[in-house]
């Protein structure tokens, strides 16, 4: 007898309990089938008579008391959850969103040294260096075989791991055909160029010697775009992964935002935004091809996709010119192919967005690697150079 007794109880008060977060979703603006609220509304009131008649009195105001009010107030002192239904449901979103966020930046910040080093061959047995993609053979870049996916996706890219491309998204005809030439009118520079890493180096880099790291590679590719190819060109040489001056690299990518958006707002004529790095990886890897003669280092292009397997599209870093930045990225790699086979080695996919939102023409490029010498980097910006030349003026 007990035990039944109890079971009444429970059963009463968790009745009594759904009916309360009923009326209190109702009450705070849910919406519900208006028989569904008038059915629910007459049980809750019924209930209270029988089971809470302390319901029936009036408040202290003198005004008559609500079954449901009574309920959920109860309910909101037992649970707090139901709090957040009805004042603050964004605000446990809210603090995953920010601590995600965070976890996203600080994890983007850092690709760029290393974010292609899974995809690079090791070292050799004998633990000497091994030169990568040396043999310069063209890759067939017809419009049949590029409108294959699955051509284009195993012959042009790696997909990172944390991150998932779709057939739509790879459309080879749709991203060859989009015009990535540059407006010939006009004063002012076309072109930025910037480091998100300032203080990426080389194997034989000067310590203090900008001249000899990615920002000297800035200012070499500067001078043979306005010099040599006559492309107005601004290099912006600001330091992002500094901080209280010791290397760190968890806000880069923020930290440049304030500036890039100073500097286009200041110089409308600016069309193409280029953030230059060098690359990451095993110290028993060497990026390096021949190129008329020259041992230069090999380049990476790298785009980044806004979503993440795990997270799927990230609304907070949304890019509206990513098939733009995607056709950007693989009409190089054509042009590379077409004239300096073995120079590139694959489009890096990855999530998240690396700043490149402010402009359909942007290019991240991992230039070499931390093995590469100076003069190799030297080599690969001058062929960098002319490629850029190409896709930009459709020579």
């Amino acid at each position: 007898m007990r035990k039944r007794h109890r079971r009444s109880r429970t059963g009463i008060t968790a009745a009594l309990l759904a009916l309360a977060v009923y009326g209190s979703a109702e009450a705070g603006g849910l919406p519900f089938d208006d028989m569904d609220s008038q059915m629910a509304g007459f049980l809750t009131e019924q209930s209270g008579r029988v089971y809470l008649p302390a319901a029936s009195y009036p408040d202290r105001g003198g005004g008559a008391r609500s079954v449901s009010s009574l309920l959920a107030g109860c309910v909101d002192l037992l649970a707090p959850a139901g709090l957040y239904v009805q004042e603050g449901r964004g605000l446990e979103t809210d603090v995953e969103d920010a601590a995600t966020y965070e976890m996203i930046l600080a994890r983007e910040a850092g690709d760029g040294s290393g974010a292609g080093a899974d995809e690079s061959p090791a070292g050799g047995a004998d633990g000497s260096a091994k030169a990568a993609g040396t043999s310069g053979t063209p890759i067939d870049t017809s419009i049949e075989k590029m409108s294959d996916f699955d051509y284009l996706l195993s012959n042009f890219y790696t997909v990172d791991s944390t991150t998932v491309v779709r057939p739509d998204e790879l459309n080879g005809a749709d991203l060859l055909g989009r015009d990535m030439k540059i407006k010939g009118e006009g004063e002012g520079p076309k072109i930025l160029i910037y480091h998100t890493h300032s203080q990426e180096s080389f194997a034989d880099s000067v310590p203090g010697d900008a001249s000899t790291s990615i920002v000297g590679m800035g200012d070499y590719l500067t001078d043979l775009l306005n010099d040599t190819y006559r492309i107005p060109t601004l290099h912006h040489t600001g330091v992002y992964d500094l901080i209280d001056g010791k290397l760190d690299r968890s806000l880069a990518y923020d930290l440049a935002k304030p500036d890039l958006e100073k500097i286009l707002a200041e110089n409308p004529s600016i069309e193409v935004v280029i953030d230059l790095h060098r690359d990451g990886v095993n110290e028993g890897t060497r990026l390096v091809t021949e190129v008329n003669g020259k041992q230069t280092a090999q380049i990476m292009f790298f785009n980044g996709l806004s979503k993440t397997r795990a997270n799927g599209e990230i609304d907070y870093l949304a890019n509206p010119y990513i098939q733009d930045n995607l056709a950007f990225s693989l009409q190089m790699q054509v042009a590379a192919n077409n004239k300096y086979p073995g120079f590139t080695r694959r489009i890096y996919l990855r999530g998240y967005r690396y700043n490149m939102h402010f402009m359909p023409k942007s290019l991240l490029v991992e230039a070499g690697a931390q093995t590469n010498t100076v003069e190799e980097m030297r080599n690969a910006m001058e062929v960098l150079a002319d490629i850029l030349h190409i896709v930009l003026t459709g020579s």
